[in-house]
């Protein structure tokens, strides 16, 4: 499994759903791990960006479909960035 950060903007919907309805924060984390992926941390930030995930998935197609189908209902922008543990970075690069 690879892991990934995805930052994630709400869009004027995405906000007047999550304010309706705050729980559909984790009713997506549900759909997300019936895509493949699975949320091992979320937090909510201020500032660019209102959610930071790391998230593992088995490949890259598994976060651009992800990415595709979320990005498609208009509630959420999200960037993806390929993730690799600081640990497997060093062994690569020695």
């Amino acid at each position: 499994m690879a892991y990934y950060v995805i930052l994630s903007k709400l869009t004027d919907e995405g906000r007047k759903t999550l304010k309706k309805k705050p729980e559909r924060v984790m009713e997506v984390n549900k759909e997300l791990e019936d895509m493949g992926v699975k949320v091992q941390q979320q937090f909510a930030v201020m500032g660019e960006y209102d959610f930071v995930n790391i998230v593992e998935a088995p490949d890259n197609e598994t976060i651009m479909k992800m990415s595709v189908e979320l990005g498609s209902r208009g509630s959420v922008q999200l960037l993806s960035l390929p993730a690799l543990p600081v640990d497997e970075f060093i062994k690569k690069t020695t």
